[in-house]
Formats: C-alpha cells, structure tokens, sequence
C-alpha cells in the first residue's frame, strides 16, 4: 500500500493528514474552511485517493495558513506515499468541463516540483474564501510533491466552477500519473535513473 501520514505544527497550523494513492476515494476533511473541505472532498473523489485532513488553524486571521500548510503536508504525503517511484506512469493530463468552465491539467512526477498556474478567476471570494488562495494551494502541493503541475483555464466564468474544475482536473491527472504500469512494475520511469 502506498500511503503516508504527515503530522505538522507550526505556530500557525497543526496538521495531521493521511494519504492513500490506490484507496477508494474516501475522504474526511476537517479544515475548519468549508470551501476546502469542499475542494479536498473532490479531490479524494475524483484521483480516487483516500484521505484525512486536520488543522487547527489562525483561521481567525484568515484562510491563508491553514491553505498553503494544507497544501505542503499534501505535497509531503504524496512525495511519501511515492516512494521511489518504480513502475508509476509518471505523466497525467485531463481536460475537464465544468459547465462554462473548461480546465487543462497536465502533471509530470519529475521530481523537481513547479506549478504553472494559468487560472483568472473573477472573483476575490467564494463565500468567506479568497480565490488568490486557489494558487497558494497548487504552488504549495505541487513545490512539496516534486511534481510538475501546468494548470489552465481554457474559458469560464464561474469563480466557483472554475476552481473545483482545477481541483477535479489535478485529481484526475495525479490519478493517471501515479497508476502503476505492470509491465514496467520495477523500473523508475527516467533514462537517469532516478525522478527528483
């Protein structure tokens, strides 16, 4: 089983999260920011991942810390639950709808961890969210993961569309790109040898 728990406290969060890559897509996400709990939900769902979440954070400041060390103990749970990488498919892409909405996805389990965020969302807030937020998240994710992440929007409207498009989208690219190839089971996917 690939899986990781990551435990992170700071003197803004305390985190504790588990991962499983090959689960059933189970989630149960306690953030204390319901748009994220939101997010995190599909997310599980659609890369049929299974997941906890927990943070206690300054979320009496605002959402910022509790998203961004969300998205870095992701990042670290996945990097974890990867180990050395053997057999995986590496690459990923998915092209989502969304309603008006329609997310490009693409991710590349390179090791050396960059996101390319290509959202305009028209909106500052989703509820009580800040959309900027939406792009701390993925930079995070993907800088601790060591995944590459290209992220687009391709046409939409809808801040709210749009961003759970981006969240099923990377879900269902991670999905692709972690799957194991049987018939290269033992072998890391690089020339080099090596993915970081």
């Amino acid at each position: 089983m690939r899986t990781a728990q990551i435990d992170r406290t700071t003197g803004e969060t305390a985190i504790s999260l588990t991962l499983n890559l090959d689960g059933t897509g189970a989630s149960d996400c306690r953030t204390g920011c319901g748009f994220l709990d939101h997010m995190l939900t599909l997310f599980a769902k659609h890369g049929r991942f299974d997941l906890t979440v927990t943070c206690k954070g300054d979320t009496d400041v605002d959402y910022h810390h509790t998203v961004e060390d969300i998205g870095i103990c992701l990042g670290k749970a996945f990097a974890e639950a990867l180990g050395d990488k053997k057999g995986i498919i590496r690459y990923g892409d998915t092209t989502l709808a969304m309603d008006e909405s329609l997310i490009l996805t693409a991710v590349d389990i390179s090791g050396r961890g960059s996101c390319y965020y290509a959202l305009e969302i028209p909106t500052e807030k989703v509820g009580d969210f800040d959309t900027e937020l939406c792009q701390e998240f993925f930079i995070a994710f993907a800088r601790d993961a060591g995944i590459t992440l290209h992220l687009r929007q391709l046409c939409g409207s809808n801040s709210h569309h749009i961003i759970e498009g981006a969240f099923k989208s990377v879900a269902r690219s991670l999905k692709k790109a972690v799957a194991i190839d049987q018939a290269f089971a033992n072998e890391i996917p690089s020339t080099k040898g090596i993915l970081g």
